[in-house]
């Protein structure tokens, strides 16, 4: 089964849908590459509304780090660097992109979810940044510019799990919808971003851009610290004892 499926869709419409729901969507070396390749096809095939959604009960919980014990510091810091370049390019991009939050949705797939213009809650939409936790520093920036700077601290510290309605009221998610309301959500977006060129698009989204440079190299210095795999191991210890429903 493909770990990443793409519809190209009518009007300029592409929906690019994770697809490893036994896993819930996180994201291995293999995923991360595909999705970029996806983006970047989007960008020559002249997208004009850019749709990431998941495959079964989430859209993404984050980094796949199962194999953990498989792969070298190295190997990991090129899937964190991958995915920091790719949410590098969906913030910057020449068309609109809209993220279906669904599920519980965490770390980098939560980081997926921000970086997108477009962020709709399904109702069961829970979202969290567990990253700093084992010392990652991923996305904050674009975070901060979701939710300011005190929420967003505040969220990347303290590891909290909030809610649809939560991630609506501190401009997490753009809206939060039912999942039968979907289709007409998507109907109205792309509409709305068919208005303007992709020239357009992109500049108005490269006004509040640094260069990627400073988020880059703090993603880069907090990866490679040493112990990073040390630190993962510790982080999910301490994930399995704490209770479920914490």
């Amino acid at each position: 089964m493909a770990e990443l499926t793409v519809s190209k869709r009518s009007r300029g419409v592409t929906i690019v849908t994770l697809n490893r729901p036994d896993k819930r969507n996180a994201l291995n070396a293999a995923l991360v590459s595909q999705l970029l390749a996806a983006f970047d096809e989007a960008v020559s095939d002249q997208v004009r509304l850019l749709v990431f959604a998941g495959e079964g009960k989430s859209l993404c919980s984050g980094f796949d780090l199962s194999s953990l014990d498989e792969e070298s510091e190295g190997d990991l810091l090129l899937r964190f660097v991958q995915i920091e370049t790719l949410l590098f390019k969906i913030f910057g991009a020449p068309f609109v992109t809209l993220a279906i939050g669904k599920g519980t949705t965490l770390g980098a797939g939560a980081d997926l979810f921000a970086a997108c213009d477009r962020r709709i809650a399904l109702s069961d939409f829970r979202i969290g940044f567990p990253g700093a936790g084992f010392g990652l520093v991923l996305g904050t920036a674009r975070l901060i510019d979701r939710v300011g700077g005190d929420a967003a601290r505040h969220l990347v510290r303290s590891g909290d799990i909030v809610d649809a309605e939560a991630a609506l009221r501190m401009g997490l998610a753009t809206d939060r919808v039912e999942a039968d309301a979907l289709e007409q959500l998507i109907e109205r977006d792309m509409v709305a971003a068919s208005r303007l060129d992709r020239e357009t698009v992109q500049a108005i989204h490269r006004v509040s851009m640094s260069d990627g440079s400073q988020e880059l190299a703090a993603l880069v210095r907090s990866a490679a610290r040493p112990g990073l795999k040390t630190r993962i191991r510790a982080y999910m210890a301490a994930a399995r004892a704490r209770p479920a429903n914490s």
